[in-house]
This record gives C-alpha cells, sequence and structure tokens, in this order.
C-alpha cells in the first residue's frame, strides 16, 4: 500500500532526515529497489518515487532491497496505540519465527493474538501496508541480508537461522529478488564463523538513548550468575532448549546502534535472541515523541530533560503476548506509563 504524502517524504528524501528512517521508505521505479531516507544515494526525480509504510510493502510491490543504505538495518518502528498493539505483539512473534516453518499459518498467530486472522490481516494493511506473511518473508529476507553482509557464517547456516525452510528456497529467493546468489551480496571474503565462535549484529536504534540509564536500571534487577556487566557491556547467559550459550550488548552511539554479540550453538535461535535484545534495550521506541508527550506533565518534564532517551527495559522472558501496562498511573501518561515510572525510579535513587 503507497503512502500519500508523497510531498512531505520527498522532502525527507531530499535532506535524509533521520527522523524518518524505519517509518518510511521509498520505492524508485527508475531503479526498481527501495531505500531508507538516509540513503546516500543521489535522491531520484519526484515522479519516480513511490513511499511506503515498511519494508515489506515496498517488496510486496515489486521492489528489491538497496546494497547501499541497506534497510534491514534500519531501526525498527514500535506501535503503541490501540489495535495497532495488536500489531506490535504480531511483529514481536513474526520476528522469533512465529510465521517460520512449515506448520506455521497466520491463523494460529491471529489465534495466540486473540483475533480473528481476517481482523489481523486488515490490521498488517492498515499499519504496514502489507500482509503478515509478506512481513514475515521480508523479515527473512532481510535478516539473511544482515548475516551475508556483517557475518561470514556458512551458507547453510545463514538460510537456517533466517528461517528458509531449506538451501534451495534460500537461494531462489535471492535470485528472484537480486537477480544474483546469496553468496555475490558478500563484501568480502573471511574465515568461517560458527555461532559458538559468536556472531557480532548492529541493531538500530531512533536517538536519543540514555545508555547509562539503561545500564544502571538493567544493573538493578540482575540475577547473580545470570545476567552481568563490565564497564559499558550487558551480558546474559542464554539456555533455550536445554542448549546454553551466552548474548553480550555494548553500544555505538555514533551509529546510533548496539552491537549484539552472540555465542548459542544452534544457528536458528538466532533470530529470537535478536527479537530478546530489541525487546530487553527497548529499541523499536521512538523516544522523541515519548519524552515530548510525557515532558508536558511538568513533574516529569524536569526529569526528561536531564535525561532525555531514558528508556523502559524489557524483559528477557517475557512472552510479548502478555505484555500490558499498569492502569494506576496518571491518564495523560499513558500509554507510556513505564517511561514515566522509570524517569521516577531514577530519580528516587538520585539517579536524575
Amino acid at each position: 500500500m503507497e503512502l500519500l504524502d508523497r510531498k512531505t517524504y520527498y522532502r525527507a528524501f531530499e535532506s535524509h532526515d533521520s527522523r524518518f528512517d524505519g517509518r518510511v521508505f521509498v520505492g524508485v521505479t527508475s531503479t526498481g529497489i527501495y531505500c531508507r531516507p538516509v540513503c546516500p544515494a543521489r535522491t531520484p526525480r519526484f515522479q519516480n518515487c513511490r513511499f511506503y509504510a515498511s519494508a515489506a510493502s515496498a517488496q510486496e510491490a515489486g521492489f528489491r532491497p538497496c546494497l547501499r543504505c541497506r534497510p534491514e538495518i534500519a531501526p525498527d518502528l514500535a506501535f503503541w496505540r490501540g489495535s495497532a498493539n495488536t500489531v506490535s505483539r504480531a511483529l514481536a512473534l513474526i520476528a522469533e519465527g512465529g510465521l517460520d516453518g512449515e506448520e506455521a499459518d497466520v491463523e494460529r498467530l491471529a489465534d495466540r493474538l486473540g483475533v480473528g486472522a481476517r481482523q489481523l490481516r486488515r490490521l498488517f494493511q492498515r499499519h504496514l501496508g502489507a500482509s503478515p506473511v509478506a512481513v514475515a518473508q521480508t523479515r527473512r529476507v532481510l535478516f539473511a541480508k544482515q548475516l551475508l553482509h556483517d557475518t561470514h557464517l556458512p551458507m547453510a547456516q545463514v538460510a537456517l537461522a533466517s528461517g528458509f525452510g531449506s538451501i534451495r528456497r534460500f537461494n531462489e529467493t535471492f535470485r528472484d529478488l537480486f537477480g544474483r546468489p546469496p553468496s555475490a551480496l558478500r563484501r568480502k571474503a573471511g574465515a568461517a564463523e560458527s555461532t559458538r565462535d559468536g556472531v557480532s549484529l548492529r541493531l538500530a536504534y531512533r536517538p536519543p538513548y540514555d545508555w547509562p540509564g539503561m545500564l544502571a536500571a538493567l544493573a538493578a534487577r540482575a540475577t547473580s550468575g545470570e545476567e552481568w556487566i563490565t564497564g559499558d557491556t550487558w551480558h546474559r547467559r542464554v539456555e533455550l532448549d536445554g542448549t546454553e550459550g551466552t548474548v553480550a550488548v555494548g553500544h555505538l552511539p555514533d551509529r546510533n546502534s548496539v552491537l549484539v554479540t552472540i555465542r548459542f550453538p544452534c544457528v536458528k535461535a538466532l533470530p529470537g535472541i535478536v527479537a530478546r535484545v530489541r525487546r530487553v534495550f527497548d529499541l523499536g521506541a521512538d523516544i522523541a515523541t515519548i519524552d515530548s508527550h510525557l515532558a508536558r506533565d511538568p513533574g516529569l518534564a524536569p526529569l526528561i530533560a536531564r535525561r532525555p532517551g531514558l528508556r523502559a527495559p524489557g524483559d528477557w522472558e517475557r512472552d510479548p503476548v502478555a505484555t500490558a501496562f499498569p492502569d494506576d498511573a496518571p491518564r495523560h501518561w499513558r500509554p507510556w506509563n513505564a517511561y514515566a515510572m522509570q524517569h521516577l525510579r531514577m530519580a528516587a535513587h538520585g539517579q536524575a
């Protein structure tokens, strides 16, 4: 589904406005690719641009991901209000592989969310301009593309990690989309890696980000032997289906990103671990909008001014379907109660 406010979005692309990064993607009819607003390539002509609310919508319209601006590392878009919360919960499940595998389908995903499949498809079209299946397919392609760019995992492991059912399907998808095999997207040759030795990926966020505040919040709730912090890096022991590994997350402030290093022997676990890291570090938050809303409260305004970009850490184990905000906070804090409470906690501990 193409976005209609074309002049506004075109100005954002002309100025490479990072505020629109992850909110809108442009499909360029003259090249057949889609880009982020921050793409360094020359801005295409207005008449050649088509604008979409999601990468999936652009890809479903027949455009392929840009190799320069790399849509796979655009910051995620978080949803907060009303029925869009269902979309947000669905996206969290899809990110953890909820539509991967032969037995997965939209009906089962909808059942987990407590809505009908038809309603879920309608919500996805309204908010993302694409179906749940298209979103899942795009996620697989973009995650595979990031692994191809940023790691030297063997092709078979890239295919499995990104949710493709087979190497054949993986190769066919990339040939259809890019006109070349996945191996051709690798930037340079390098030594083979394994997930046991460690895979490092960069995950973007929308600035500002109060990294010391996040580490302080995580340290306050850390369970001994399970989570720990060394310097400016958070570590966690990971156990999934009886298999153990570790994850480490550091900050890349100059790139508005975190660097995640995962050591886990099962390659299929990578998407789920990445999804949990995004949740714990609240990477999908539109923090500028949240801070602006909460700063209207006279009691919160000075706290937000002192700690812009303070985020609400998520739970590693929490099922995203069970997410709920407390109901006892002031009405004008909603739906960002968790952020208001986090500012108050920091202030109570002398960290405002």
